[in-house]
């Protein structure tokens, strides 16, 4: 194991690591029930206090929130990317939503005396939890390998060590440009034009680990890479399906959605291998009434427990069902949709007739009459939105499952009217707004045709390396400069050693972040660390203080200010940050980077012109909620090669894991936000003080011989063969079908091995890992 891997534990407030505690004991109950209200969001009562006195923030926190929303003409939470209300909704907030805002907006700092102090392999030996709970990085910092330790550098000879080392480069293609979901569109715009001015679009970015698989599927299926609804669509919705998402702890605002829909009488169908805490019931934060009485509202009317990887199974079941309906109710398909707007829909059609409903409830997991239930719901349902997350793309198949969910919709025209379409359901903000202001390894003619005539630039047209090439090409030197604006890269990407071994490789690698973390402790030869502003600060510039525009899940722009004093008068916004490198590493351009800088209207007139979507930028994004991207698929209109929304027959995949085997799914913790560990709690799931297990189902740990909350030693199996382990874990007896296991990440991620990527959408497979689990040696 490399160093630091033990510790990616957090402890919640020191080092000493404290006894683990789980729910109930599990002689009285085998699915373990969260220590406090079992109604999802219930937590802001305690916990969430709790969290605020510890980072002393406990009037800043919720009431910063709502200042930001309504001085500044807007604010977006840096968590989830789940809409703003349309109703104007005061206290549109959750509890994981204070957490983010909070964490960032806390008073510790990092400075140039907390370098001094301690040195690199000091600090590798932390766990991710103390790094990032030391507070905000204040000051640029390079490294001096001579002392081991980060000192200070100006901003002015960062900058010129970027540049220098991007210009002395054999070719642009040496250098890679990594990009979170954290940034916003201007500062996005910069980044990417910066890079493919340089002659790469080597642009890897967390999509590439997360919805990759969504974005090919949905554009060769409707010529969009995104989902077609919006909130509106959520209010009107007779059912809602809702896929490998766990909204309570991912997207908490999603609970509103979800009890307003039950209160109407709508239907609510999760599907999820675990039952999780927002697939139950739930108390919504602006409901003071029921607050105070601690009263739920039901969040679902059916749940169905798959296998891991089982969801496209259960799609096909559905429509098999809907299929075989239509002989005798000629109302169970939209035929006059089918005939004027699909291509495909014959084979798709005999695909499901030649699916035998055996191999459809193997592969599912689910019983045939589970499924006709599921297909009953749907086809009673006159309008009906599918939604899903991270549980249906990271799997070998997953463009085939999010293809296979638009046939279902399209079966009976749940396309192109309100209250019905695909919903994809992003879990960080902006991530989707990245992508569409450029961040793509693999651009269009179109796109780079309009940025060509906007900016004055020949971009490169060869596509780049998304972030498992990337981490490969670091690795065996072909790529020797890697920068990531925001995130966390060492530990978000998969195969732990082998992605640290791939930064070490590096020549010099740049970290453009709010706090401390393992991608600054795992670097290249050279290194720097660059402090930029939060969202909740505040952004002066030569023209005033500046806004900046994000893109929420379901196409809505809008812009955001923060109200905060900086935490340090040294830090620069992520768009100077941008131009700062630029100008250095492109002394010779005519683009206007320190211009741009100053007034970031004039970036958005730029967009404007280069963005599809994007007309009368300026004007619109300052609209009440601002404006929604057109989405040519919500009209009818396809742009796909038929001019119409493909059908897809894909065969069913085998998913049943091998005997002796599990499938492993790497999941967050509800005290979690991507790679940021708030604690070592994960109260939904009964947890508390414990990272380091694997939920297991009961009768799998017995034939094992796998004692409850017993040590155990998780092994994977990697698709070349190779094999990948983490000892010392305990098993947590839970209701998770058989031949199912769950764990956290980034903890677990050192079990996913880098060449156990779809070959669909090249996603990291992290949520079908193929392990054997036995009693710790």
């Amino acid at each position: 194991m490399v160093e630091g891997l033990r510790n990616l534990s957090a402890n919640g407030d020191g080092r000493q690591p404290r006894e683990p505690e789980v729910g109930p004991t599990p002689d009285e109950e085998p699915k373990f029930r969260p220590y406090h209200h079992p109604a999802a969001g219930w937590g802001a009562a305690r916990s969430v206090t709790q969290f605020l006195v510890r980072e002393r923030a406990l009037v800043d926190g919720p009431r910063a929130i709502m200042r930001m929303n309504h001085e500044n003409g807007g604010f977006d939470c840096p968590g989830c990317a789940w809409p703003d209300d349309t109703k104007g909704l005061h206290l549109d907030i959750c509890e994981n939503g204070i957490k983010h805002v909070t964490w960032e907006m806390t008073r510790k700092r990092v400075g140039r005396e907390f370098f001094a102090a301690h040195s690199v392999t000091e600090l590798a030996g932390w766990s991710d939890f103390e790094l990032e709970n030391q507070g905000r990085l204040t000051e640029p910092m390079v490294y001096d390998p001579e002392s081991d330790h980060y000192v200070p550098v100006s901003w002015k000879d960062a900058f010129e060590l970027v540049g220098t080392a991007l210009r002395t480069l054999d070719h642009p293609d040496q250098a890679a440009f990594y990009t979170s979901g954290r940034l916003g569109n201007e500062a996005t715009f910069l980044y990417q034009l910066m890079a493919r001015e340089l002659g790469t679009n080597n642009l890897p970015d967390c999509s590439n680990m997360c919805h990759e698989a969504s974005g090919r599927a949905l554009t060769a299926s409707l010529g969009t890479g995104k989902g077609t609804v919006d909130l509106k669509d959520w209010e009107s919705a007779d059912a809602l399906f809702i896929l490998g998402v766990n909204a309570a702890s991912n997207a908490p605002r999603m609970l509103t959605a979800l009890a307003e829909a039950h209160r109407r009488g709508a239907s609510i169908v999760h599907v999820n291998p675990l039952v999780e805490a927002a697939a139950t019931r739930t108390i919504v934060p602006h409901d003071f009434v029921d607050m105070a009485l601690f009263k739920p509202t039901r969040t679902s009317t059916l749940n169905l427990q798959v296998r891991i990887g089982g969801d496209m199974a259960l799609l096909r079941g559905m429509a098999k069902a809907i299929l075989e309906q239509s002989a005798t109710d000629p109302k169970a398909l939209d035929q006059e949709f089918i005939d004027r707007h699909t291509s495909g829909f014959g084979e798709y059609r005999t695909r499901c007739e030649a699916t035998p409903w055996e191999e459809i409830e193997t592969q599912s997991g689910l019983s045939r009459a589970d499924i006709l239930e599921a297909a009953r719901v749907y086809r009673e349902a006159d309008r009906s939105i599918v939604s899903w997350c991270l549980g249906l793309t990271q799997h070998e198949h997953g463009v085939d499952t999010v293809r296979e969910i638009v046939n279902l919709l399209l079966l009976r025209g749940n396309l192109g009217r309100e209250g019905a379409g695909p919903s994809p359901v992003r879990g960080h903000s902006n991530v989707q707004g990245n992508r569409t202001c450029g961040i793509d390894h693999r651009p269009t003619d179109a796109f780079l045709d309009r940025l060509a005539e906007a900016c004055g630039i020949e971009p490169p047209r060869r596509h780049g390396l998304d972030t498992v090439r990337t981490i490969r090409a670091m690795h065996s030197g072909d790529v020797k400069v890697f920068v990531a604006m925001g995130g966390n890269f060492a530990l978000a990407a998969p195969d732990t050693p082998y992605t640290y071994e791939a930064l070490r490789a590096c020549d010099l690698t740049v970290q453009v972040s709010t706090k401390l973390n393992r991608s600054h402790i795992v670097h290249g030869s050279r290194a720097l660390i660059l402090p930029c502003l939060g969202r909740t600060e505040k952004d002066h510039q030569r023209k005033g203080i500046q806004s900046t525009s994000v893109e929420d899940s379901m196409s809505m722009v809008h812009l955001s200010a923060g109200m905060k004093r900086p935490a340090s008068p040294h830090l620069l916004s992520e768009p100077a940050v941008v131009a700062g490198m630029a100008r250095a590493a492109l002394p010779d351009s005519a683009t206007p980077w320190q211009w741009y800088v100053e007034d970031y209207d004039r970036i958005r007139d730029t967009m404007a012109r280069a963005l599809d979507g994007f007309e009368d930028f300026n004007r619109r994004v300052r609209l009440p909620l601002g404006f929604r991207i057109k989405q040519p698929a919500r009209e009818l209109v396809f742009l796909t090669p038929s001019g119409r929304a493909e059908f897809s027959a894909a065969a069913l995949p085998d998913i049943v894991p091998e005997a002796g085997t599990l499938a492993l799914g790497t999941m967050r913790s509800h005290d979690q936000w991507n790679t940021t560990i708030y604690s070592d709690n994960d109260r939904y799931r009964g947890i508390k003080n414990l990272r380091t297990l694997v939920f297991m189902n009961r009768a799998d740990m017995r034939e094992r011989g796998i004692a409850d909350l017993g040590p155990v030693d998780i092994t994977s199996i990697a698709k070349d063969g190779g094999r990948r382990s983490l000892n010392g874990y305990t098993a947590i007896p839970y209701d998770i079908p058989r031949g199912c296991a769950a764990g956290y990440m980034p903890e677990m991620n050192v079990l996913c091995a880098l060449g156990d990527y779809s070959t669909q959408s090249d996603q990291p497979i992290m949520k079908h890992v193929k392990v054997t689990i036995g009693p710790a040696a």
